[in-house]
């Protein structure tokens, strides 16, 4: 039985936790910070765990990292 392939996108942006949720970067942190305030820039830092339904999708791409 040949291995199923991941997605090279999907390794590099994505971490699986070991609870099983997907850890992604922060959005919308790229360009155009002067007109966002100073709360916002401050709460995108770090990363965050993305929702069920977003989650599923990215599982699929990596079947090994579970």
């Amino acid at each position: 039985m040949p291995k199923m392939k991941t997605k090279s996108g999907a390794k590099k942006r994505f971490k699986m936790t070991a609870s099983g949720l997907v850890k992604a970067g922060q959005a919308g942190k790229r360009h155009g910070m002067i007109k966002r305030s100073n709360k916002f820039i401050r709460n995108q830092r770090g990363t965050t765990t993305l929702s069920e339904q977003d989650a599923k999708i990215v599982k699929s791409y990596m079947p090994y990292a579970r």
